[in-house]
C-alpha cells in the first residue's frame, strides 16, 4: 500500500521529481533544485522511511515506485521526468520499468540497476549503537558516531536525520533527540535497498547515467544489464567526484541534467 509522501514543489515548467539517497531527505539535492528551478517544477520528495514521510514496515523499490506514482496521480502529473541519487535514482528506475507511460526521462545519478554488496555496515552498526538517552547535543552525537564512521561529513549528513524531542513530548529522564528515519525498518530491509530494481523492461525513454568519476558504483561490467533495461541509455562521468557527485561539482552535475532534459 502506497504512502503519502512529504514533499516541497518550487519553480516552474515540466515537472521534475527529485529522489534522495539512504539515509537522506529532500534537502539533499535541494542545490541541484535551485539550479534548475527556473525551468522545471521541481517536486522533491522524501521517500518512506525518510525525512517527514511516514514510517512503514515495507522498504521495497516497487512499494517506494508506488508512492510516487500515488504523488503523481494526486499532483495530477500525468509524466514527468525523474532525476534520483543512489537509491533514490534506483526508484526512479523502478517507476519507469514498473510504470513507462508516467515516465519522460529518468537521470540516474551514481547508481546501476543491478544488487550491491554491503556497503553501509558500519554506518548502521553506529547509528544502531548511537545512545540517545545519554545525547545532550549533536556534538554527543557525532562523538559517539566517529567511533563507528571516521569522515566527518559523512557523519554531519547522517546527523541530520537527528531531531530534538518538543519540550511539550518529554518528561523527566526521557531522551531529548530522536531520529526522523526508521533506522530499524531500513536495517531490517537492508538487502531490499542494495537489490536490483524489478522489472524486464525495457524502458524505451531516455535516461542518462551520470558517474562520478572516482566512484565504484556504476562499473564497466554493468553495462549489459543497463542497456538491456534502458536501451537509450547515456553515460556522463564528472571527473574528481565520488558518490556525493551533485554536491562535490554541483555546477557540472547540474548542467548535465539541464542539456540532457532539454532535449
Amino acid at each position: 500500500m502506497s504512502v503519502e509522501l512529504n514533499y516541497r514543489i518550487t519553480g516552474e515548467g515540466e515537472p521534475l521529481i527529485v529522489l534522495h539517497g539512504l539515509f537522506g531527505s529532500l534537502d539533499n539535492l535541494g542545490g541541484i533544485a535551485r539550479r534548475l528551478e527556473d525551468g522545471w517544477q521541481i517536486h522533491a520528495l522524501d521517500l518512506r522511511n525518510h525525512g517527514n514521510s511516514p514510517h512503514t514496515e515495507d522498504m521495497s523499490y516497487p512499494a517506494m515506485a508506488d508512492d510516487v506514482v500515488a504523488y503523481m496521480d494526486a499532483q495530477g502529473l500525468e509524466k514527468a521526468s525523474i532525476l534520483g541519487h543512489s537509491m533514490g535514482g534506483k526508484v526512479a528506475m523502478q517507476v519507469a520499468l514498473a510504470h513507462p507511460e508516467r515516465v519522460r526521462s529518468v537521470i540516474a545519478a551514481d547508481i546501476a540497476p543491478v544488487g550491491y554488496a554491503p556497503r553501509h555496515d558500519e554506518i548502521l552498526d553506529g547509528l544502531n549503537n548511537l545512545d540517545l538517552s545519554i545525547v545532550a547535543s549533536r556534538r554527543d552525537a557525532d562523538r559517539q558516531l566517529a567511533e563507528y564512521v571516521e569522515t566527518p561529513g559523512v557523519r554531519q549528513f547522517l546527523l541530520k536525520n537527528l531531531e530534538r524531542i518538543p519540550d511539550d513530548e518529554q518528561s523527566d529522564g526521557q531522551q531529548r533527540f530522536r531520529w526522523r528515519l526508521n533506522l530499524p525498518v531500513i536495517d531490517a530491509c537492508y538487502a531490499n535497498i542494495a537489490a536490483a530494481p524489478e522489472g524486464a523492461g525495457p524502458f524505451e525513454g531516455p535516461v542518462l547515467f551520470i558517474k562520478g568519476g572516482d566512484s565504484p558504483y556504476i562499473q564497466k561490467k554493468h553495462e549489459q544489464t543497463i542497456r538491456s533495461l534502458f536501451p537509450a541509455a547515456e553515460l556522463r562521468v564528472i571527473i574528481g567526484t565520488g558518490h556525493w557527485l551533485h554536491a562535490e561539482k554541483p555546477d557540472t552535475f547540474a548542467a548535465l541534467c539541464r542539456r540532457f532534459l532539454s532535449h
